[in-house]
């Protein structure tokens, strides 16, 4: 099954396009390899979740969403990346996950599974990757989570 048709049958679609809250670059390749810039919990110009994130389950449940939401702009960016064509990806090398949360917050782990859990329920044995999840003071736009990754696609 594609991966398009994949991400449909979970009930998920890609974001539409929006512009990058500062100068930098969606992603840059380099040969084969896709470095993507962080991405927050944004959809359609909107913080879909803001921080601080607390230690509480219906918070770190919301939170997981949106680190779905930062796995989906980040599919937006590397389907760009891959030529319009996400099956082109290898595998998901790394990804970098931030949670803007209240000190001693000790869930983030958790929180970036929302984006694991997106990767590979797309990309099966090659979505499993290297990771951080990290607690943070704050994050642009006040967003609960950020989201980057490296990625590797087919040549």
């Amino acid at each position: 099954m594609r991966v398009m048709d994949k991400l449909a049958a979970l009930g998920l679609a890609l974001p539409p396009d929006w512009a990058p809250r500062g100068r930098f670059l969606p992603f840059r390749r380099d040969g084969a390899v896709v470095y993507l810039s962080g991405q927050i919990c944004e959809w359609n110009g909107a913080v879909t979740l803001t921080g601080p994130v607390e230690d509480r389950p219906e918070a770190v449940a919301a939170a997981r969403k949106a680190a779905e939401i930062c796995a989906l702009n980040l599919l937006y960016r590397l389907r760009e990346a891959a030529e319009g064509d996400l099956d082109r990806v290898d595998c998901v090398l790394r990804l970098g996950g931030f949670v803007n949360c209240v000190p001693g917050f000790g869930q983030s782990p958790r929180v970036i599974d929302g984006a694991t859990d997106l990767f590979i329920a797309l990309f099966g044995e090659n979505g499993w990757h290297a990771r951080t999840a990290v607690g943070v003071a704050g994050l642009p736009g006040n967003a609960a989570v950020e989201v980057d990754a490296v990625v590797r696609l087919k040549r």
